[in-house]
Protein backbone atom coordinates (compact mmCIF):
# COMPACT_ATOMS: atom_id res chain seq x y z
CA UNK A 1 0.00 0.00 0.00
CA UNK A 2 1.02 3.34 -1.34
CA UNK A 3 0.82 6.91 0.41
CA UNK A 4 -2.12 7.53 -1.86
CA UNK A 5 -3.62 4.29 -1.12
CA UNK A 6 -3.67 4.31 2.38
CA UNK A 7 -4.91 8.04 3.04
CA UNK A 8 -7.62 6.87 0.60
CA UNK A 9 -8.34 4.25 2.80
CA UNK A 10 -8.01 5.79 5.78
CA UNK A 11 -10.28 8.88 5.13
CA UNK A 12 -13.13 6.96 3.98
CA UNK A 13 -13.28 5.03 7.27
CA UNK A 14 -13.39 8.83 8.60
CA UNK A 15 -16.26 9.19 6.32
CA UNK A 16 -18.39 6.40 8.18
CA UNK A 17 -18.97 8.70 11.17
CA UNK A 18 -19.77 11.81 8.91
CA UNK A 19 -21.90 9.70 5.95
CA UNK A 20 -23.82 8.28 9.67
CA UNK A 21 -24.41 11.87 11.16
CA UNK A 22 -26.29 13.33 7.71
CA UNK A 23 -29.27 12.38 9.56
CA UNK A 24 -30.66 15.04 11.82
CA UNK A 25 -32.83 12.21 13.71
CA UNK A 26 -29.44 10.24 14.14
CA UNK A 27 -27.35 13.42 16.29
CA UNK A 28 -31.06 13.81 17.84
CA UNK A 29 -30.69 9.93 19.14
CA UNK A 30 -27.26 10.71 20.12
CA UNK A 31 -28.37 13.72 21.69
CA UNK A 32 -31.32 12.13 24.08
CA UNK A 33 -28.59 8.82 24.21
CA UNK A 34 -26.42 11.48 26.27
CA UNK A 35 -28.58 11.53 29.29
CA UNK A 36 -28.39 7.78 29.83
CA UNK A 37 -29.59 4.08 28.63
CA UNK A 38 -32.48 4.16 26.69
CA UNK A 39 -35.06 1.20 25.10
CA UNK A 40 -36.26 1.50 22.08
CA UNK A 41 -39.47 2.64 22.62
CA UNK A 42 -38.25 5.48 24.62
CA UNK A 43 -36.24 6.63 22.21
CA UNK A 44 -39.43 6.43 19.95
CA UNK A 45 -41.62 8.86 21.94
CA UNK A 46 -38.82 11.25 22.82
CA UNK A 47 -38.02 11.38 18.98
CA UNK A 48 -41.59 11.31 17.97
CA UNK A 49 -40.53 8.58 15.67
CA UNK A 50 -41.44 5.15 14.98
CA UNK A 51 -40.29 2.11 16.65
CA UNK A 52 -39.71 1.10 12.68
CA UNK A 53 -37.64 4.53 11.70
CA UNK A 54 -35.83 4.70 15.31
CA UNK A 55 -34.67 1.01 15.28
CA UNK A 56 -33.12 1.57 11.08
CA UNK A 57 -31.49 4.82 12.77
CA UNK A 58 -29.82 2.86 15.56
CA UNK A 59 -28.48 0.26 13.07
CA UNK A 60 -26.86 2.70 11.06
CA UNK A 61 -25.37 4.14 14.55
CA UNK A 62 -24.33 1.15 15.53
CA UNK A 63 -22.59 -0.13 12.68
CA UNK A 64 -21.00 3.96 12.70
CA UNK A 65 -19.58 1.99 16.25
CA UNK A 66 -21.16 5.35 18.26
CA UNK A 67 -23.95 3.11 20.43
CA UNK A 68 -23.79 -0.22 21.61
CA UNK A 69 -26.91 -1.96 23.22
CA UNK A 70 -28.09 -4.58 26.16
CA UNK A 71 -30.84 -6.42 26.39
CA UNK A 72 -32.90 -6.47 29.58
CA UNK A 73 -35.08 -9.16 29.82
CA UNK A 74 -37.70 -8.18 26.34
CA UNK A 75 -36.41 -5.07 25.86
CA UNK A 76 -33.21 -3.60 24.31
CA UNK A 77 -31.67 -0.81 26.02
CA UNK A 78 -29.02 1.60 23.50
CA UNK A 79 -26.34 3.54 25.16
CA UNK A 80 -23.45 5.87 23.80
CA UNK A 81 -20.90 3.35 22.92
CA UNK A 82 -17.87 5.47 24.57
CA UNK A 83 -17.43 8.68 26.46
CA UNK A 84 -15.61 9.97 23.75
CA UNK A 85 -18.86 10.14 21.79
CA UNK A 86 -20.21 12.77 24.48
CA UNK A 87 -17.35 15.46 23.91
CA UNK A 88 -17.44 14.82 20.01
CA UNK A 89 -21.50 15.56 20.41
CA UNK A 90 -20.26 18.38 22.81
CA UNK A 91 -17.32 19.83 20.16
CA UNK A 92 -20.24 19.16 17.19
CA UNK A 93 -22.58 21.47 18.87
CA UNK A 94 -20.06 24.22 19.55
CA UNK A 95 -18.20 24.48 16.16
CA UNK A 96 -22.14 24.25 14.79
CA UNK A 97 -23.39 27.23 16.85
CA UNK A 98 -20.05 28.89 16.00
CA UNK A 99 -20.02 28.39 12.66
CA UNK A 100 -23.28 28.85 11.33
CA UNK A 101 -25.68 32.07 12.28
CA UNK A 102 -28.19 30.29 11.40
CA UNK A 103 -28.25 28.31 14.53
CA UNK A 104 -28.16 31.24 16.44
CA UNK A 105 -30.88 32.45 15.10
CA UNK A 106 -33.51 29.76 15.23
CA UNK A 107 -32.70 29.72 19.27
CA UNK A 108 -32.75 33.44 19.55
CA UNK A 109 -36.50 33.80 17.59
CA UNK A 110 -37.37 30.59 19.64
CA UNK A 111 -35.84 31.11 23.15
CA UNK A 112 -37.12 35.04 22.77
CA UNK A 113 -40.89 33.44 23.43
CA UNK A 114 -39.60 32.74 27.18
CA UNK A 115 -38.30 36.52 28.67
CA UNK A 116 -39.74 36.19 31.68
CA UNK A 117 -37.72 32.90 32.61
CA UNK A 118 -34.25 34.15 33.74
CA UNK A 119 -30.90 32.23 33.43
CA UNK A 120 -28.34 31.77 36.31
CA UNK A 121 -24.56 31.19 35.86
CA UNK A 122 -23.00 28.29 36.88
CA UNK A 123 -20.61 30.47 38.70
CA UNK A 124 -23.37 32.02 40.91
CA UNK A 125 -25.14 28.32 41.00
CA UNK A 126 -21.78 26.75 42.50
CA UNK A 127 -21.70 29.48 45.24
CA UNK A 128 -25.61 29.20 46.32
CA UNK A 129 -25.38 25.58 46.62
CA UNK A 130 -21.99 25.38 48.64
CA UNK A 131 -24.09 28.39 50.79
CA UNK A 132 -27.08 26.37 50.96
CA UNK A 133 -28.83 28.94 49.49
CA UNK A 134 -31.02 27.34 46.96
CA UNK A 135 -33.02 24.75 45.96
CA UNK A 136 -31.72 22.83 42.98
CA UNK A 137 -34.36 20.65 41.17
CA UNK A 138 -33.33 18.48 37.84
CA UNK A 139 -36.99 17.95 36.14
CA UNK A 140 -36.00 15.24 33.73
CA UNK A 141 -37.66 11.72 33.99
CA UNK A 142 -36.81 9.80 37.05
CA UNK A 143 -34.11 7.32 34.93
CA UNK A 144 -31.98 10.14 33.81
CA UNK A 145 -31.84 11.29 37.00
CA UNK A 146 -30.23 8.19 38.35
CA UNK A 147 -28.10 7.70 35.39
CA UNK A 148 -26.39 10.94 36.21
CA UNK A 149 -26.96 14.34 38.30
CA UNK A 150 -25.57 17.57 39.54
CA UNK A 151 -24.66 17.09 43.31
CA UNK A 152 -27.37 18.03 45.71
CA UNK A 153 -30.29 18.46 42.68
CA UNK A 154 -34.03 17.21 43.36
CA UNK A 155 -35.17 14.60 41.20
CA UNK A 156 -39.02 15.92 40.45
CA UNK A 157 -40.06 15.44 37.22
CA UNK A 158 -41.50 18.11 34.69
CA UNK A 159 -45.14 15.97 34.42
CA UNK A 160 -45.09 15.57 38.83
CA UNK A 161 -44.49 19.44 39.47
CA UNK A 162 -47.73 20.60 39.73
CA UNK A 163 -48.24 17.94 42.06
CA UNK A 164 -45.21 18.86 44.51
CA UNK A 165 -45.16 22.54 44.66
CA UNK A 166 -46.23 22.26 48.24
CA UNK A 167 -43.26 20.71 49.27
CA UNK A 168 -41.21 23.32 47.80
CA UNK A 169 -39.52 26.37 49.91
CA UNK A 170 -40.90 29.71 49.58
CA UNK A 171 -37.92 31.72 51.16
CA UNK A 172 -34.86 30.46 48.82
CA UNK A 173 -34.17 30.61 44.81
CA UNK A 174 -35.07 27.58 43.07
CA UNK A 175 -33.17 26.63 39.92
CA UNK A 176 -33.98 24.08 37.45
CA UNK A 177 -32.57 22.53 34.77
CA UNK A 178 -32.93 19.38 32.42
CA UNK A 179 -30.93 18.51 29.01
CA UNK A 180 -29.46 21.25 28.40
CA UNK A 181 -29.63 24.20 26.16
CA UNK A 182 -31.98 22.70 23.53
CA UNK A 183 -34.49 21.51 26.21
CA UNK A 184 -37.91 23.25 27.25
CA UNK A 185 -38.24 20.86 30.15
CA UNK A 186 -36.67 23.77 32.41
CA UNK A 187 -38.37 26.26 30.84
CA UNK A 188 -41.79 24.93 31.23
CA UNK A 189 -40.85 24.26 35.06
CA UNK A 190 -39.77 27.88 35.82
CA UNK A 191 -43.29 28.99 33.97
CA UNK A 192 -45.62 27.01 36.49
CA UNK A 193 -43.25 28.23 39.55
CA UNK A 194 -43.18 31.55 39.10
CA UNK A 195 -47.07 31.72 38.37
CA UNK A 196 -47.13 30.34 41.87
CA UNK A 197 -45.18 32.97 43.42
CA UNK A 198 -41.77 31.27 43.47
CA UNK A 199 -38.23 33.29 43.03
CA UNK A 200 -37.11 30.48 40.07
CA UNK A 201 -34.48 30.43 37.47
CA UNK A 202 -33.16 28.08 34.75
CA UNK A 203 -30.01 26.13 34.30
CA UNK A 204 -29.71 25.81 30.74
CA UNK A 205 -26.66 23.62 30.93
CA UNK A 206 -26.64 19.70 31.25
CA UNK A 207 -25.07 17.40 33.72
CA UNK A 208 -22.39 16.72 31.72
CA UNK A 209 -21.27 20.45 31.17
CA UNK A 210 -21.82 21.14 34.96
CA UNK A 211 -19.31 18.25 35.36
CA UNK A 212 -16.83 19.48 32.99
CA UNK A 213 -17.34 23.12 34.91
CA UNK A 214 -16.63 21.77 37.84
CA UNK A 215 -13.53 19.45 37.37
CA UNK A 216 -12.37 22.87 35.67
CA UNK A 217 -12.97 24.83 38.97
CA UNK A 218 -11.47 21.91 41.19
CA UNK A 219 -7.98 22.32 38.86
CA UNK A 220 -8.17 25.57 38.66
CA UNK A 221 -5.10 27.42 40.47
Amino acid sequence: MNEREFKNVLFTEFSRIGKCLSSPKRIEILDVLTQGPKSVERISQITSMSIANVSQHLQSLYYAKLVDYKKRGNFVYYELADPAVLHFLNSFYDLSEKQLIEIQHIKDQFMGQFLEVEAVSMDELLSRLESGEVTLLDVRPNDEYEAAHIPGAISLPIEELADQLSALPHDTKIVAYCRGPYCLMAIKAIELLKAQGFDAYRLDKSVHEWNDYVGKEVLAP
